[in-house]
């Protein structure tokens, strides 16, 4: 039976992270609680308060529509449409990219919850969306909705800090770039750029040797957009870290997943490459 695609996507994950970090001492599964899980619930429930809020007024309209004639108040009037449907745009792109978020994240607690829980993961469905479906608001969970120009898109420093991590990539100084590509995605929770910047932040921890941390950025990048432009990529490196750290099953599966789930990507006949070298069937 073809199971769904996120589904297919989360036993990729859960078995790339069983492969990474293996079985666990006490301690360490002590740091995987319900407890945390449920607090990381309540932050997302305290994000959807402050959604909520922005529904309320704060007084009352200061629009000024006067004029000494009919043509000036018209102006005036399709001047202040102009501004508040541009203010309309881009709450509604920041409101859907908020949803987007938490949708992934409560999925994300889902499977985890499951997991602890000894549940089967296969069982899992869809997560519906963050604050249920609608008509005149529908989009994809792991795809943000695009509107011209970076301004909008990103925060202020935002496309700075990624910038100034990737420059440091790109001069060789992989601890540097590692701390700063982390520092952005812990600043900036559900960035648009967040895929590359784990992406990145992979390459950072490959150039200090260090394939294990290298292959969990790799599935954080995956994982956090399994359809996104990074994707291809970043399963492709992380089939390929997994083979270099002996889990050949994994990496052979990983791997093949590659040109099932992008097919005509130029990532697959690396991926293909790869696979032969590991001698998987």
């Amino acid at each position: 039976m073809q199971l769904p695609r996120r589904i297919r996507a989360a036993l990729i994950a859960s078995a790339a992270v069983a492969a990474l970090f293996g079985p666990l001492p006490a301690a360490a599964q002590d740091q995987q609680t319900l407890a945390d899980i449920r607090q990381e619930l309540t932050v997302l429930h305290v994000e959807i308060q402050r959604l909520t809020r922005e529904l309320s007024t704060t007084g009352a309209p200061a629009t000024n529509l006067a004029g000494s004639s009919v043509l000036d108040r018209v102006e005036a009037i399709e001047t202040e449409l102009q501004r508040l449907t541009a203010q309309t745009e881009q709450l509604e792109y920041r409101i859907n990219r908020i949803v987007a978020d938490g949708t992934n994240r409560i999925g994300d607690l889902e499977f985890r919850l499951v997991e602890l829980e000894g549940g089967d993961i296969s069982a899992l469905g869809e997560t519906s969306t963050l604050g249920g479906d609608t008509e005149a608001a529908s989009i994809e969970t792991s795809v943000p909705v695009p509107v011209p120009g970076d301004a909008s898109e990103l925060a202020v420093g935002e496309r700075a800090d990624f910038d100034a991590a990737k420059q440091a990539l790109d001069e060789g100084s992989y601890q540097d770039a590692a701390e700063k590509f982390a520092a952005f995605n812990a600043a900036y929770p559900g960035s648009p750029l967040a895929a590359k910047a784990d992406f990145h932040r992979g390459k950072a921890m490959d150039g200090l040797g260090d394939t294990r941390e290298a292959a969990r950025a790799y599935l954080a990048s995956f994982t956090g957009d399994a359809v996104g432009p990074m994707a291809p990529e970043a399963l492709f490196e992380l089939g390929a870290a997994l083979g270099r750290l002996g889990q050949r099953d994994q990496a052979c599966i990983t791997l093949s997943e590659v040109n099932a789930r992008f097919p005509g990507n130029d990532t697959v006949a690396r991926a293909e490459a790869e696979m032969a070298t590991l001698g998987c069937s």
